[in-house]
């Protein structure tokens, strides 16, 4: 094999790779020697046919799979002997070919630049140090209690009333006629609410244990069958039970059934999720200022064929107009992520930053435990799709880079209440700030709603 450059532009080398034909011709005897032993053919004895049959028969197909071979085996070979450092897949050109024939054919190759590193000497960045109101958490601990509300039977002959909780038993028809799904046994309505079906519960209120009542519905223009959305509906109610709301009395005994030791671990608990989802969007503003600064105290040429990939892939889902109207935002995101990806990558390996399997899989196992009766689920996940565990991998990586960087700039730590969190947050995520870098969601729109706070 004989390797030249042909031509080297900015990061693009284009290589001479020759072939010789007599390798080539070897490769064909060795492979012809074998397809002796696999293939059969009419009239000859197994691993008896010929090889200049089966060269006549299968001559065509042999030789490319053949030269296929040899240019995977080639180009890695090239691209050694050069000591090119790839970015991307590179791009074959067939000179000349065929039997008899040396192989000619030359090698597009994108280099990864190499990446002159400034100290983080003068790096700096804002982190957030949460305090989170005793109010705020006092106005959690109602939400949840008025979320679990705890209910007492009413006496045998007191009427229902907005509010409280019906358990009945219904039957219900179409135009006279059953349905799937007709039937429902002791199905709990806290009247009020308007869960079940509009209008339903108004026709509950005045109803007593025992009571038999005839309602009026119509069935949701989404019902699963067809033939069933928007049609009248007449229930037959038999009432079960009728019960009262009980004052939530907020202390241990609540807290344990929350799934807390007592009411001081519950709040403890709440404090923990709501800082926890602050936390995430304010680290996000942190990471971004300082990808900010790294992007822009570092001149990197970038390879094109890596931006074109990645732009490709920011807008496969887009319709060629929308493509054409976005294309220089798009570009210009494109090279944001790949000059970014390239320079954590290099300060990665000048520190020796790597995650271990076994980082990855002791994240997934804190997956597991945050999802308590979901395990299997979350493992099966992980079993089925081999790429999420590369993205999970991929965003340790990243996420250890950064805790690096942070260890090594000038790091000030600023003390916030959760309203000053939410003016930053609100800020961040205006629509005229990029966030593309480090995308978050505020708190603000992700309020919490649990029914059981549990420990990770």
């Amino acid at each position: 094999m004989k390797v030249e450059v042909k031509s080297k532009k900015g990061l693009r080398t284009i290589l001479s790779v020759i072939v010789d034909k007599k390798n080539i011709q070897t490769k064909m005897n060795e492979r012809l020697q074998e397809l002796q032993q696999e293939v059969t053919l009419k009239g000859f004895r197994p691993g008896k046919v010929p090889a200049e049959v089966i060269k006549s028969q299968f001559g065509k197909s042999i030789y490319g799979e053949v030269v296929d071979k040899i240019l995977r085996e080639t180009t890695s070979k090239a691209i050694d002997e050069k000591k090119l450092k790839v970015a991307g897949q590179p791009k074959i050109d067939l000179k000349q070919f065929g039997e008899g024939k040396d192989l000619n054919y030359e090698l597009q190759i994108d280099c990864l630049p190499n990446v002159n590193l400034k100290s983080f000497d003068k790096f700096k960045a804002t982190s957030f140090k949460l305090k989170i109101e005793e109010k705020i958490i006092d106005d959690k601990l109602k939400e949840i209690a008025k979320q679990n509300k705890q209910f007492e039977d009413k006496n045998e002959n007191d009427k229902a009333i907005s509010g409280d909780q019906v358990t009945f038993d219904y039957s219900a028809t179409v135009d006279g006629n059953k349905f799937e799904g007709s039937e429902g046994k002791g199905v709990q309505l806290e009247l009020g609410k308007d869960l079940f079906l509009k209008g339903f519960d108004e026709q509950l209120v005045g109803a007593k244990i025992n009571d038999t009542k005839i309602l009026n519905a119509t069935l949701p223009a989404n019902h699963p069958k067809k033939e069933l959305a928007n049609k009248k509906t007449k229930f037959e109610c038999k009432i079960l039970k009728v019960k009262k709301p009980k004052e939530s009395k907020i202390d241990d005994d609540f807290a344990k059934l929350m799934g807390a030791k007592d009411i001081k671990d519950l709040k403890s608990l709440i404090e923990k999720q709501i800082s926890g989802q602050y936390s995430k969007a304010l680290n996000s503003i942190t990471k971004k200022e300082i990808l900010d600064q790294i992007e822009k105290n570092h001149q990197v040429e970038l390879p094109q064929n890596l931006i074109d990939q990645e732009v490709s892939i920011m807008t496969q889902n887009l319709k060629t107009d929308e493509k054409e109207k976005y294309k220089l935002n798009n570009e210009k995101l494109a090279r944001s992520r790949i000059k970014l990806g390239l320079l954590l990558n290099a300060y990665a390996e000048k520190n020796n930053l790597k995650v271990s399997d076994d980082e990855v899989r002791n994240e997934i196992q804190k997956q597991i435990k945050g999802m308590p009766g979901q395990e299997k689920m979350v493992i099966e996940y992980y079993q089925k799709n081999p790429s999420a565990s590369q993205s999970l991998k991929s965003s340790l990586y990243e996420e250890k880079i950064i805790d690096f960087i942070k260890s090594k700039i000038n790091l000030s730590t600023k003390e916030i209440s959760s309203k000053e969190a939410e003016k930053i947050i609100t800020n961040f995520n205006k629509p005229n700030i990029d966030i593309e870098k480090s995308k978050t969601t505020s708190p603000a729109k992700n309020k919490l709603k649990t029914k059981k706070i549990s420990k990770k």
